[in-house]
C-alpha cells in the first residue's frame, strides 16, 4: 500500500521505454502451476488445456516495461528460471524450443525485505543480487508527511472526474487529521478513506463528519476537532466554531430536506443569514433534498 505500481509506472513515464507498453504482473496471485506460462507464455498443446498459442508477459512487454510485483513469491523452481533470462536475456514459451529475446525493462518490488528472505534460505541468494541492480526503498505514509495533501489532492480529483457531484476541496482540519494520523494501510488507506468521505459528504468541502473519528483520535486532543497548538487561542477558538456551525447547519438542512427558509426560522436566523453561512461552508440546498 505504499505505492510501489504508482513508482513502477512513474519510471517507465519518464524512460525512453516510456512509448512501450507497462505490463503489471502481481506474482502472488498466480498460481505455481501457471506462473511459468504467464511470464513467459505456451506453444498450443505444451500441456492439458493449452488449446492455442499464448504470449506471457514478458513478449507481451517487449520495448516497454515489466512490474513484477510481490516477486518474493515465486517458488525456487521459478527462480531459476527467472534468473536464466534475466542473465541471458533470452527466453522460450512454454513447449516451444526457439529462444525470444528480452527486450523490456524489468522492475521488481516486494513488500518484504528480500535480503532477509535470501539469508533464511527462501529466497536465491543470485537472483536477489540479479535484481538489487538500483534498489529504491519506499517508506511508508507516516514517515513521508509531505506527501499527504498532494495524494489526497490527486484523489479528490480523481473523484470529481469520475463522478457526477463535486467537492472543491478538503478543511482544513480535514487536512490537520490526516497528517496526524499514523496510516497503517499506507496510501492505499488514505485513497480509501478520501473515496468514502467524497461518497457521504452533503456539501461541495470534505469536513471531519465525513471521515472515521479515530482519524481525529490523537493523545494530545479531547475533542474531533484536531488542535494545533501553534495556533493562538482565538484562532482555534474560531476553528471550533467553525467545526460547530457547519455540523449545525448540515443536521438542519437535512432534517428540513434542503429548505432554507423552515432551516433558518428553526435556528432563529434570516434565510439571509441562514443563506450567507450556507455559502461561507461550501453547502447547497439540493444535497440535502430528498426525492
Amino acid at each position: 500500500g505504499t505505492g510501489k505500481g504508482v513508482i513502477a509506472r512513474l519510471i517507465h513515464t519518464q524512460s525512453r521505454h516510456k512509448d512501450g507498453p507497462f505490463i503489471s504482473v502481481h506474482c502472488g496471485a498466480i498460481p505455481d502451476t501457471l506462473i511459468e506460462s504467464e511470464l513467459f507464455g505456451h506453444e498450443k498443446g505444451s500441456f492439458t488445456g493449452a488449446v492455442r498459442r499464448k504470449l506471457g508477459k514478458f513478449e507481451l512487454g517487449s520495448g516497454g516495461t515489466l512490474f513484477l510485483d510481490e516477486i518474493g513469491t515465486i517458488n525456487q523452481s521459478m527462480q531459476i528460471k527467472l534468473l536464466q533470462v534475466l542473465q541471458d536475456k533470452l527466453f522460450q514459451r512454454v513447449g516451444g524450443d526457439k529462444d525470444l529475446p528480452l527486450e523490456a525493462r524489468v522492475i521488481a518490488a516486494s513488500n518484504v525485505d528480500l535480503k532477509q528472505l535470501s539469508d533464511r534460505g527462501e529466497f536465491r541468494t543470485d537472483l536477489y543480487y540479479r535484481l538489487n541492480v538500483f534498489p529504491i526503498e519506499i517508506p511508508p505514509l507516516r514517515e513521508r508527511r509531505e506527501d499527504i495533501p498532494h495524494l489526497a489532492e490527486h484523489f479528490l480529483k480523481r473523484l470529481n472526474e469520475l463522478h457526477i457531484k463535486e467537492s472543491y476541496g478538503i478543511h482544513p482540519s480535514v487536512m490537520d487529521g490526516l497528517m496526524r494520523y499514523d496510516w497503517p494501510g499506507n496510501v492505499r488507506e488514505l485513497e480509501n478513506l478520501v473515496e468514502r468521505a467524497f461518497l457521504l459528504e452533503t456539501s461541495h468541502l470534505l469536513t471531519p463528519e465525513s471521515f472515521p473519528k479515530e482519524i481525529f483520535d490523537h493523545p494530545d486532543q479531547g475533542t474531533s476537532i484536531p488542535l494545533d497548538l501553534a495556533l493562538p487561542l482565538s484562532e482555534v477558538r474560531k476553528l471550533a466554531m467553525e467545526n460547530v456551525e457547519r455540523s449545525y447547519l448540515k443536521g438542519v438542512l437535512t432534517r428540513f430536506h434542503g429548505r432554507v427558509n423552515h432551516s433558518a426560522e428553526h435556528a432563529g436566523m434570516t434565510p439571509r443569514q441562514f443563506h450567507n453561512l450556507m455559502i461561507r461552508y461550501g453547502l447547497r440546498k439540493e444535497d440535502f433534498k430528498k426525492a
